[in-house]
């Protein structure tokens, strides 16, 4: 399209720094010449009104000083400038000018020149009008059928019209719901004004209804409107376009039909003058202005559009016609005759360019010089190759995807964990029950090789662990530079936490010799922090309702060299038996076996069970790492306490739905408040006393309601955030025990883990539950199934929440099936060996009906129950639901409560 460029016929650039907008530029024989050339007017932001006739002495000049005709500066900003037979008594030309605040009604003169300077032009101003309001555009016509003479409409920023007949004022009239002012037409053939508002709708609106409507001299109805001595301004029709308008343009074939256009942001509209769509055409570039025309053709409209991209596009109805490329953005465009040259296009730019064009080609007579021809040399250029090709492996080898220095990094970062507490704890208005809650330090050292820049350190803990700080930047301008920061970690939380590591990441740019930004680089290390943080000494308990035992394969430790800082001073004497409180009331206990290598850990909570067995295997590794045996190693043989884990996921997920419910309740209750307070406003507007019909106290039992309700889903909130920890932790316990029970590598692990630790939180919109279930059913479908055609199942693509957790629960027990007859974890099916080595015991396939699935869950109740069973008889779900506290049972309550309530005010 950009071929076909606009032919320059004339040009010039207005002023220096001047602005112009669509109503700036108008096309008439503004001086009554008589001879139907057309002069060019053009008024700018600054003041400034120009009046050109250009005549060039060959295409392409720029213009000349005789090309201008008259310049004057007007004191104020000139909106919009239009030409018509606006002084009474004379059907002569004049020229109208539009201020903010004043209507300016010109005649413009010439006289004959004497000398070679040639002819004279100056203006008279006829009469002005001032304006109360602030103008925005105005049109003009022969309102109510008037003949021999043109009336102005100015539409002001605040949506009254402002009908004046030439030298008096005539009414006023507010458009209703008016809000932002809009494109203004006037259509001579339905005597209507069109208008576009800011409800995105074009609005029609009859001459005589404007005429005889209530006067407009307040913008609120008056009482006079109210009590029916004048007539409401009602509109004629109306369209919903659903954007805003650029510009209107009304085109009359005859006397018999009339065209409404409507140059919207991305769509351009013709409309009948009843408001009907007569066709429409989506642009693909923004439009700026825009144009219609007769055409050559009968029964059809040109139209010509300039847009953004410096592009004006000629249609013919909906079909593009041509296209020609301007210099310049154009925001207004006119067509007229010009030196007897008919049909020049006349366009404006927002920064004064000033351009009369035609639409044609002209030859190129450009001709591209031949290029020398030369003998290659294939020699040079396969060595060269080659040499590119080693250097580029010689890079691939040292440095990967990123530069890497060859053996020391860019940074270095360290964390040193504290082993005592803090004098001052740094939580001090942090109390857990009746526990002080102490704090440590740690310090994180940074040392960097080479300058860096955009140092970022980020410190992670798990919840309801908190940092007194998390955020530290650096300034590692020079090379060999070291940066120590400290900050308090402690406990806020009745609970504890999933993990006792922390984590510190390091972002920076290293800047190199082609990027002087840098190269985005992460580094980080982890740290751990002490099981006293959480945990204090407490008396040891005979019983408990969960209870785990750990075998090795080494004689039994005493627990007081194991665990040091937790000897009881009374309890000096059982060094086989330890107790553990954690902050908040949570007891645990540790027996060591005297005749046997067994380990035992007990608690009531199952997922309390986690901290304490992670750390006496690590520290039962250390242990043994000091004495210089390097063959220790830990077994499980009991069954999988699966069903405490269910009842951990179900209490979860309960939470959840409880959530979503509230959030529901606190929704309609908050659309019964806003429609309450509607109804009040309307009777309170009301100028006839009215009952309020006890609106008032409801209004204030929806209020409590609405209170009430957001403290419940606070109130949730919390308890989903602390359940989703408790079941990380028991999550983190499952998975030691597989691990211990299958004797499963690290990329096993890593592999459950990824599957059943994916999140870091949990939300409405993407929860634990439809994770954990899409990814363990992929295990099940990958490199844990027995035929091929479970490779050919394919999982859903999106997650949803399930209506329950029983699916979840059979694909957990079902995995715990298949490992228990020998299958392995692997990323890639094709890696993994032929179902009948893997599986010697062979494994069902993956349920397809609830049938299949009973028998699956019977096989595995059978396969557990054939273990030797260490752990007391697991609590029902609704018992466990009702242990974890009385906040699920309130919450249902109160949703129960709110749900039974039937307000009806309507």
């Amino acid at each position: 399209m950009s071929l076909f460029k606009a032919r320059d016929w004339w040009s010039t650039v207005l002023g220096k720094k001047e602005e112009f907008d669509q109503g700036c530029l108008c096309l008439a024989d503004v001086d009554n010449s008589g001879n139907g050339q057309d002069k060019i007017i053009v008024g700018s932001f600054m003041g400034y009104l120009r009046i050109f006739n250009p005549h060039p002495v060959k295409t392409g000049d720029g213009a000349q000083a005789e090309d201008l005709l008259l310049e004057v500066q007007l004191r104020d900003p000139i909106l919009q400038v239009e030409v018509g037979k606006f002084v009474s008594g004379t059907e002569m030309l004049h020229l109208a000018v539009l201020h903010s605040r004043k209507l300016c009604v010109y005649s413009v003169s010439g006289t004959l020149g004497n000398v070679e300077h040639g002819n004279q032009y100056q203006i008279k101003l006829m009469y002005e009008h001032n304006l109360q309001r602030t103008a925005c555009n105005m049109t003009y016509g022969s309102f109510g059928g008037v003949r021999g003479r043109d009336l102005i409409c100015i539409q002001s920023m605040d949506g009254m019209l402002m009908v004046f007949e030439q030298e008096s004022y005539a009414f006023g009239r507010f458009l209703p719901g008016s809000l932002l002012p809009g494109p203004l037409a006037y259509s001579s053939r339905t005597d209507s004004f069109i208008t576009v508002s800011s409800c995105r709708q074009v609005e029609s609106y009859k001459y005589q209804v404007l005429a005889f409507a209530t006067d407009a001299d307040k913008r609120q109805e008056t009482e006079q409107q109210k009590l029916g001595s004048g007539k409401r301004l009602v509109v004629d029709w109306t369209l919903n376009i659903g954007e805003q308008a650029l510009d209107i343009c009304i085109m009359s074939f005859n006397q018999s039909a009339s065209s409404v256009f409507v140059l919207g942001e991305r769509n351009f509209f013709c409309l009948k003058d009843n408001g009907q769509i007569q066709f429409m055409k989506k642009l693909d570039c923004s439009p700026s202005c825009f144009l219609p025309y007769c055409s050559v053709s009968e029964g059809t409209i040109n139209t010509l559009i300039g847009n953004h991209s410096s592009l004006l596009h000629v249609y013919q109805d909906v079909t593009l016609k041509w296209a020609s490329q301007l210099p310049h953005v154009p925001v207004a465009v006119r067509v007229g005759s010009l030196r007897d040259l008919k049909g020049v296009i006349v366009t404006l730019s927002e920064d004064g360019h000033l351009q009369c064009s035609y639409l044609g080609t002209d030859p190129s007579l450009f001709q591209a010089p031949k290029v020398e021809s030369r003998e290659l040399n294939y020699d040079a250029l396969d060595a060269e190759l080659k040499e590119l090709q080693r250097i580029i492996k010689d890079v691939n080898k040292s440095q990967g995807v990123w530069p890497m220095t060859e053996r020391e990094d860019d940074l270095k970062i360290s964390a040193v964990v504290s082993p005592d507490f803090d004098s001052v704890s740094q939580a001090p208005d942090v109390e857990v029950g009746t526990d002080l809650v102490p704090s440590v330090t740690v310090k994180v050292t940074l040392q960097n090789r080479v300058a860096l820049q955009k140092a970022k350190l980020s410190v992670y803990v798990q919840p309801p662990l908190v940092l007194s700080r998390d955020q530290f930047t650096f300034e590692l301008t020079a090379p060999e530079m070291t940066r120590t920061v400290a900050f308090s970690v402690f406990l806020k939380g009745s609970y504890a936490p999933p993990e006792l590591e922390g984590n510190a990441v390091v972002s920076y740019a290293r800047p190199t010799d082609r990027s002087p930004e840098g190269i985005p680089r992460v580094t980080q290390c982890k740290f751990r922090l002490p099981l006293k943080l959480i945990c204090l000494p407490g008396q040891p308990s005979k019983i408990a309702s969960h209870k785990l035992t750990i075998d090795t394969n080494k004689p039994p430790v005493s627990l007081l060299s194991l665990f040091p800082g937790f000897a009881n001073q009374s309890e000096d004497e059982q060094v086989n038996v330890m107790g553990f409180r954690f902050l908040g009331g949570s007891q645990v206990t540790l027996l060591a076996s005297k005749t046997s290598q067994r380990y035992r850990i007990q608690s009531e909570q199952f997922e309390d069970l986690w901290l304490i067995t992670n750390e006496l295997i690590i520290r039962l590794q250390e242990y043994f790492e000091k004495q210089g045996s390097k063959d220790f190693a830990c077994s499980f043989s009991g069954s999988m306490p699966l069903q405490e884990y269910f009842a951990l996921i179900d209490h979860h997920f309960e939470l959840r739905i409880n959530g979503e419910k509230l959030e529901e309740l606190l929704s309609e209750r908050a659309v019964q408040f806003r429609a309450i307070q509607r109804r009040l406003l309307t009777r309170f507007k009301d100028k006839t006393p009215a009952p309020l019909q006890h609106l008032d106290t409801l209004l204030d039992g929806t209020y409590k309601q609405v209170m009430a309700l957001a403290d419940a889903v606070e109130e949730n909130q919390a308890s989903v955030f602390q359940a989703f920890s408790r079941l990380r932790s028991a999550t983190h316990l499952l998975l030691l025990l597989v691990r211990l029970w299958q004797k499963l590598s690290a990329d096993q692990v890593a592999i459950l883990e990824a599957a059943f630790l994916p999140l870091q939180h949990d939300t409405q919109e993407l929860g634990w539950e439809e994770t954990v279930d899409a990814a363990v059913s992929h295990l099940l479908k990958t490199c844990l199934s027995k035929s091929s055609k479970e490779h050919a199942l394919s999982l859903s693509s999106q997650l949803s929440k399930p209506r329950d957790t029983g699916r979840l629960k059979k694909h957990i027990t079902l995995l715990c099936d298949r490992l228990a007859k020998g299958g392995r974890l692997c990323l890639s099916t094709e890696a993994a060996a032929p179902p009948a080595m893997v599986m010697p015991g062979g494994c069902a396939p993956i349920p397809e009906s609830d049938l299949e699935e009973r028998a699956t869950e019977q096989d595995s109740t059978e396969l557990f129950s054939s273990h030797k069973h260490l752990t007391a008889e697991p609590p029902r779900p609704d018992q466990a639901c009702h242990t974890r506290g009385r906040r699920t049972t309130c919450l249902t309550g109160l949703i129960r409560t709110f749900s039974s309530l039937s307000l009806s005010f309507f």
